[in-house]
């Protein structure tokens, strides 16, 4: 068994390595169907180190859906739910966002910060993780503003 799982390990980094730089770059992104595939950088929960996987992505309203069936064995799934805090990349952008994981045995965290249309779906998949499915609710962080302008303003002439 342990073979299998080094192959299969293998060849997921390996295809990883080929299309994570095109999704990234946008190619791919859920635009007019809401249906496609993002990057999304995770931190390592032993490690600390980011690391980017590319995702099978379903939109929904702003927030975006990832699945896999790999369910205990998906390593970005275990990373997702010791760090929420992430980033994804959409259309060629980074986007900072609130991870909601769904897997075996667990919960999405808090889901009354989600919208109605999305802790209706999170409370839907959960029975799909019986049968070793995992999924995560993307929401995006809305970002600070940034510092103000140090800028002194100028003066009309007179």
């Amino acid at each position: 068994m342990r073979n299998v799982r080094s192959i299969e390990t293998e060849f997921f980094r390996m295809l990883n390595r080929v299309v994570e730089p095109r999704i990234r770059a946008g190619c791919a992104s859920p635009r007019l169907v809401p249906g496609g595939l993002v990057v999304v950088e995770t931190k390592g929960r032993k490690s600390g180190r980011l690391s980017r996987v590319p995702l099978v992505a379903a939109r929904f309203q702003k927030h975006i859906l990832v699945s896999t069936f790999r369910g205990r064995r998906s390593q970005w799934v275990k990373n997702l739910a010791a760090h929420p805090e992430i980033r994804f990349w959409l259309r060629g952008r980074p986007v900072r966002a609130t991870a909601f994981v769904i897997s075996p045995g667990r919960r999405p965290r808090r889901p009354r910060l989600l919208p109605p249309l999305l802790r209706w779906i999170a409370s839907f998949l959960v029975p799909y993780t019986y049968a070793g499915w995992a999924f995560a609710i993307l929401a995006p962080r809305a970002e600070a503003a940034g510092p103000p302008s140090r800028r002194t303003p100028r003066r009309r002439a007179a």
